[in-house]
């Protein structure tokens, strides 16, 4: 019998089948896959996911989130001050064309509140901290990504990226599942048991429909990605560059708010984790001669992404951030 934290325990290597499937058939079949290049669709797909994300987030707890200050200073500095450097400082590296410098934005300007606290734990970080700081790294980036995208594109950005689908897509794959997600945890607190049944059952949600989101995100679009080859192998080394390149400077970040050895590693998973799926409805919302390229650039930055975190998880521990010998 498949328990709940047997397939949480699991999922990683779920979702490297699910993507060695989805770029299979995508490849073998592309005119069939292209069927699920359909933004209604990939948008109700996430939709779910963040539903199911978010009940596990402990909203009701936000104040408990406060708790750890020095936790928290670190894990913003780490992600709204030395991300947004690291990332300005890499893409002077790439051609500079909007479409290429807002999906490179779009998908390192935002810290990932989702699968990352299951490579923490993987990576014998302080998963429970990582838990308790999603609601905080959830609104700030939200907040602080239009900031960033004038601050580096200026003009750029706001020429390109109509206000209106960018809403549309962010109430449609963030207000209304967190808002039914805040609705379901307050009644789970009124109704224990009734309502706690509906929570629990609503964990059960993420690993799937992440493997879900991952193929049909895939499929539909690694057809594409050769259209766009000669960008994409600029783009990865980027990508790779700041898998490689956060954990060390994270780590600074850590010594110097003097975290202990598990918090701190949470810190460099957080740094070095991307929310690509979040930011990629609102990509496709964008117009068509930009959105194509910009989602593509996104889906490279998830394949590359889920690679490094099987090596985050080993040198994590081992080499960045070891245990300090008694």
């Amino acid at each position: 019998m498949i328990t709940r934290e047997k397939l949480e325990q699991t999922q990683i290597w779920l979702y490297v089948a699910t993507l060695a499937a989805a770029a299979g058939l995508g490849l073998l079949f592309p005119e069939l896959m292209t069927s699920l290049d359909n933004h209604i669709l990939i948008s109700i797909v996430i939709a779910i996911l963040m539903f199911g994300m978010f009940t596990q987030i402990p909203f009701m707890s936000i104040k408990e989130s406060f708790g750890n200050r020095r936790f928290i200073l670190a894990i913003l500095t780490a992600n709204y001050l030395a991300v947004p450097i690291v990332v300005w400082l890499l893409s002077q590296l790439l051609p500079q064309q909007s479409p290429v410098l807002l999906g490179v934005y779009l998908v390192l300007l935002t810290p990932c509140i989702d699968y990352v606290i299951v490579f923490t734990h993987l990576g014998c970080g302080n998963e429970r901290l990582m838990l308790l700081s999603t609601p905080i790294l959830f609104v700030t980036q939200m907040l602080l990504l239009p900031i960033y995208l004038w601050m580096f594109m200026g003009k750029q950005a706001s020429d390109i990226v109509n206000p209106g689908p960018f809403i549309e897509a962010f109430l449609i794959i963030i207000v209304i599942p967190l808002l039914l997600a805040i609705v379901l945890q307050l009644v789970s607190r009124k109704n224990r048991s009734g309502g706690q049944r509906l929570l629990d059952a609503s964990a059960w949600i993420p690993v799937p429909l992440m493997a879900l989101t991952l193929f049909v995100v895939v499929s539909s679009q690694i057809g594409k990605l050769s259209d766009y080859s000669g960008i994409l192998i600029k783009v990865i080394p980027i990508y790779i560059s700041f898998m490689l390149i956060m954990p060390f400077v994270t780590r600074s970040i850590v010594k110097w708010f003097r975290l202990d050895i598990r918090s701190g590693r949470a810190v460099i998973f957080s740094a070095g984790t991307r929310n690509s799926l979040v930011v990629l409805p609102l990509a496709l919302a964008l117009p068509d001669n930009w959105s194509t390229l910009v989602a593509a650039i996104i889906v490279t930055q998830t394949i590359v992404e889920l690679a490094g975190e099987v090596l985050y998880v080993r040198l994590i521990p081992n080499v960045i951030l070891r245990d300090k010998v008694q």
